[in-house]
């Protein structure tokens, strides 16, 4: 049995429920959209940094932030557009923005619609005006999301688009990634390494980003939990980052429509035609 209900703390909560397989997912539409919490058999999923989330000012850390229009950071974060330069910071404005709920429903499962659109705040960094609506259905121990992007501009939209989980870890030695490429490039160093299914833990930090993947699945094994964690993406979503903090409890797996400073280079950029609409599907699941 599925359901929805509401509570009202420091922002309004959705709860979605699937009594059935002990899940629920909580979003938060005024703050940036986000997914704060997933849970499955009453495993806690996600990490949230619950102090951050306190201050607007701040982007969240933890949960699902949502990437869009550039997913990571463009240099001295400007880019230009007929001419015009423009300032836009890392993985864009919809994970700060307040969205608003389009609709909700009970029917195969849990699903909560938000939506995000232009405003003078976003053309102020980015002169396209747009619509977009994300679908958050809760189905067992699958989390759906769907994204539906649309262009409002007169003339063609670029953009990326992503998502930044972040998962709950206990212990970063036991986790297993199993991720479609064999080679990444790391923020850290500024280098490419090669890839075998495991990271060095003991670094300071992270942040591997696997370009052109051949599949449209990827996952973490942690053996510490029992826990299997698989995204799968649609194939627009050509990156993937992993991402962690040496004394963090997460660990990120992000898909992305496109890697770092697409907006300038045009690697893997979406342009949306005037007045269509791009659909996409990103969904991850628990398996115990």
């Amino acid at each position: 049995m599925s359901s929805i209900s509401i509570e009202q703390d420091l922002y309004k909560t959705y709860i979605l429920t699937d009594e059935s397989a002990l899940a629920r997912l909580e979003v938060v539409p005024e703050r940036g959209g986000i997914v704060t919490r997933w849970q499955v058999q009453d495993k806690e999923l996600m990490y949230l940094d619950t102090e951050r989330f306190t201050h607007p000012e701040l982007s969240v850390r933890g949960g699902v932030p949502i990437l869009f229009p550039i997913c990571g950071n463009l240099p001295d974060n400007t880019y230009s557009h007929n001419g015009q330069t423009y300032t836009l910071k890392q993985h864009g404005f919809a994970r700060d923005l307040p969205w608003e709920v389009l609709g909700q429903s009970t029917e195969a499962g849990a699903s909560l619609t938000v939506g995000l659109s232009s405003s003078d705040r976003t053309l102020a960094v980015y002169p396209f005006e747009f619509e977009l609506a994300f679908t958050y259905r809760l189905q067992g121990n699958t989390l759906v999301i769907h994204q539906r992007y649309t262009n409002r501009s007169a003339e063609a939209m670029p953009f990326s688009a992503g998502f930044h989980p972040y998962f709950a870890v206990i212990d970063k030695s036991q986790l297993q990634v199993e991720i479609p490429s064999t080679q990444f490039y790391s923020q850290v160093d500024r280098a490419v390494h090669d890839f075998s299914g495991s990271f060095d833990f003991s670094v300071d930090e992270i942040d591997a980003a696997f370009g052109n993947v051949t599949q449209q699945t990827a996952s973490v094994v942690d053996r510490s939990q029992n826990l299997k964690l698989t995204i799968d993406y649609d194939p627009l979503f050509s990156t993937l980052v992993f991402w962690t903090v040496k004394g963090k409890d997460f660990y990120c797996l992000e898909p992305w429509t496109g890697p770092r400073n697409a907006l300038n280079t045009g690697e893997n950029l979406i342009r949306l035609e005037p007045g269509a609409s791009l659909e996409l599907t990103m969904s991850m699941t628990a398996s115990f």
